[in-house]
Parts: structure tokens; C-alpha cells; sequence
């Protein structure tokens, strides 16, 4: 920051998401669709320093990618997505008032490629911050639609929807997508023993490299924009989605092992390359170990990662973890628990903290 001194700083975090019942069904081939999904910490982390202008230096934003040990300047009226297209394209889509310079640090412990909603988190994250740090106060639901207007208008890529509400909202999701992009969610209010019993059986398993769009995922999207929205699979999809909501009200962690299990035989269903070789060696042990579920996190593939539901056994469930590592290559456990909201936004100021959290109770329509 040199010798210029932050008018405020502002700190937002935001969840990721694993366990996606129902993914692909949130996409605009699918039409309409129905999620279920959970959103976990490790959180995403963006700290923006709200500078006075540097009349000496036409950049007036600083973009420092932690993770990456990327700092840089940018001038926001000239941006060209280059280094971290979706960091400069959040700039972009928000803005940064003219009067102003702002540094901002964005950071997770969470590899990038994990498949578990990273990118899109770091979008409502960013957006949350710049919100906040300029003319604010977005809804969750109208951070998320920002955030999903950035990879599909502004990057021209294909995106779902649920990446992006679950980073907002937090919490054990329900989406229903009634006519692509807008959609219902739903948050399940479950008991803290049912939550603790969850978040101590769930895990997620890093399959050792960086998940990326392949050509299996366009030969699949290219199938069903030809067979439209009742293409048996996103049916079966759906429905999953529903039931697995079901589980979780009733508290039935075996039935909800069962529909995991079911709906990473679906995704294989349009594919058998969205279940990699090292995922089906990692579901062969955890089978083999006592786990009762187990789903592809995203849309499968080579890379990302996998959340298992492990048994009620402690000791059980060390061996499996163990078991699962030993495999090599970097394949590795995220230790991670649950979030109870989304996005969190507050400011430092010497001597006052003020902040705004997270996503009323209830449903909300984005």
C-alpha cells in the first residue's frame, strides 16, 4: 500500500459446495432442474484495502492472486482479461469509482480444479467486497446472478447456477430451477445433531490434479441440447435431487449414501469418462472400507474430487482416509465443515466494525 493509507478495508468469505444431487440439471440445456448441495469451509477469503487515488498511476486497482503469487496492477477502464480473466471481469462487471484505487487479495485452501464451486465462490467473494466497498447493498440472490453473468456473458463459458447460490446462501440447499437462470432455494433447517453428524461423516476426497472442461463434457452437453429437457438421465437427476432432500429431513443418512451412490451412476450413465480411473479406485476402497455413499463432486471427469459418506465407525474412518492417501499422485482429504450461511461481508475502520452476514432464513427467489 505504500504511503497511502486505506480509507477502510473490506473483508468478505464465502463457502464452497460439494455433494451436488441433481448436478447438470441447473444448466440452460436442461431447461429446468432441481439441486441438492452443501456448502462447506474451506472458505474463500477476499480482503480489499480501499485506497485515496494515486494521481500518479493510471492503475488503479491491485489485484494480488495469493494462491498463485500473482500481484499486479490494472487499470479498470482498460481491462483486458488476461492473467485472471475471472478476478478482471468481477472489476469490470462491478466497477470501481473513479475517485477511488482499491488493492485486493483473494485467496482458498481449496486446489484450484477441485469441483466443488471454487471459481464461483471467488466471484461472490470479490463481488460481495466490491459491493460493499462501493455504491452496495446486494441481495444474496443478486450476488449470485452477478456472479453467474461473469463466467457466462462476460467469459462466455458454460456455467450451471448452483455454484454460484450455494456461495451465497450457505447452508444445505434445495434449488429448483423453474426456468433457466432463475430459480427457488430453499435452506434445510435441521437440527444440530443431524448437522454435526453430517459434517462428521462427510468427506472430501482431492483426486490429485486440476479438473478442466474436456471434450467428454462438450460431447455430453452437445447430447442433451439434442435431447432436451426429458432426457431420462437429468429426469433421474431431478428426481434425486428431491429424494435426497427427503433423506436429510428424515435424517436417513443410509438412504441418503444410497442416492449419492445412485447419482454418480447416472453421470456415468452420460458418460462413463465423467467417473475417472482414480475416482473408481477411490470408491472401490472406501466401498471396501465401510463408506455408505459416494458422488463425483461437479460434472465429473478427470481431476476434481469426491465426497464420500463414511461410516458411523471413528476408527473405521481413519483406516478408509488413510487407505484412500495412500493411493499416491496427490490424492488427499479436505478436511472441511459445514457453513450455516453464505457470503459474509464486514469492514475494518479504526475503531468501528460494521458488517452484514449471510442470507435471510426461509426461501428466496433469484
Amino acid at each position: 500500500m505504500g504511503a497511502r493509507r486505506p480509507i477502510k478495508t473490506v473483508n468478505s468469505i464465502c463457502p464452497i459446495r460439494i455433494n451436488d444431487l441433481g448436478g447438470w440439471t441447473d444448466t440452460w440445456f436442461a431447461e429446468y432442474g432441481e439441486v441438492l448441495n452443501i456448502g462447506v469451509y474451506p472458505y474463500v477469503q477476499c480482503q480489499m484495502h480501499v485506497l485515496p487515488l494515486d494521481p500518479d498511476s493510471e492503475n488503479r486497482v491491485t489485484i494480488h492472486a495469493v494462491d498463485y503469487g500473482d500481484r499486479y496492477g490494472i487499470n479498470p477502464d482498460k481491462l483486458i482479461y488476461d492473467k485472471h480473466p475471472l478476478l478482471e471481469a468481477a472489476i469490470d462487471l462491478m466497477g470501481v469509482p473513479r475517485d477511488l484505487a482499491v488493492e485486493v487479495s483473494i485467496s482458498s485452501p481449496v486446489p484450484g480444479g477441485c469441483s466443488t464451486g471454487t471459481s464461483a465462490a471467488v466471484s461472490v467473494a470479490l463481488i460481495g467486497a466490491l459491493d460493499r466497498a462501493t455504491y452496495g447493498r446486494l441481495t444474496p440472490a443478486e450476488v449470485a446472478m452477478k456472479a453467474h453473468a461473469i463466467e457466462t456473458q462476460k467469459l462466455r463459458q458454460q456455467c450451471g447456477i448452483q455454484d454460484q447460490l450455494s456461495a451465497a446462501y450457505g447452508g444445505i440447499l434445495h434449488i429448483r430451477m423453474f426456468k433457466y437462470p432463475h430459480a427457488q432455494v430453499s435452506y434445510l433447517d435441521v437440527s444440530n445433531e443431524l448437522r454435526w453428524e453430517l459434517e462428521s461423516r462427510l468427506a472430501l476426497i482431492f483426486l490429485g490434479e486440476t479438473h478442466k472442461s474436456s471434450e467428454v463434457h462438450q460431447w455430453v452437453i452437445r447430447q442433451l441440447e439434442g435431447s432436451g429437457p426429458e432426457h431420462p438421465t437429468l429426469c433421474k437427476l431431478r428426481g434425486l435431487a428431491q429424494a435426497g432432500k427427503n433423506a436429510i429431513y428424515e435424517g436417513d443418512l443410509n438412504e441418503l449414501g444410497r442416492l449419492m451412490i445412485e447419482n454418480t451412476e447416472a453421470q456415468a450413465e452420460l458418460h462413463p469418462d465423467l467417473v475417472s480411473p482414480v475416482a473408481r479406485q477411490t470408491i472401490e476402497i472406501a466401498r471396501r472400507h465401510g463408506a455408505i455413499g459416494w458422488k463425483i463432486n461437479g460434472a465429473g471427469g478427470n481431476g476434481g474430487s469426491i465426497t464420500l459418506l463414511l461410516p458411523s465407525d471413528w476408527a473405521r474412518r481413519k483406516d478408509l482416509i488413510r487407505a484412500i492417501e495412500e493411493i499416491g499422485g496427490g490424492v488427499r482429504e479436505i478436511p472441511i465443515y459445514l457453513s450455516r450461511i453464505g457470503l459474509r461481508v464486514w469492514e475494518t475502520r479504526p475503531g468501528a466494525t460494521r458488517q452484514t452476514a449471510g442470507r435471510p432464513p426461509g426461501d428466496a427467489t433469484a
